[in-house]
């Protein structure tokens, strides 16, 4: 079953991870009550990792699309 979603909340999507990532971060640093720090510390690394490499593997396959040379 395929999803379809408009093209602008899409191309945003790595962006949108990677701020909810930092933000976890950042709260992480206020945070003190119960296992919140710790959980949000993960959580916002889970969720920068996910944004760079959902960025990343976007890049990759438009430049094999576009036949462009990788940037390695």
């Amino acid at each position: 079953m395929r999803i379809w979603i408009s093209k602008p909340f899409y191309e945003t999507l790595p962006y949108l991870y990677a701020a909810s990532g930092l933000a976890m971060l950042l709260a992480s640093l206020y945070l003190n009550f119960w296992y919140w720090p710790t959980i949000c510390l993960v959580g916002g690394f889970v969720c920068l990792i996910f944004g760079l490499f959902v960025f990343f593997k976007r890049r990759d396959f438009r430049h094999d699309r576009a036949g462009l040379p990788k940037d390695d």
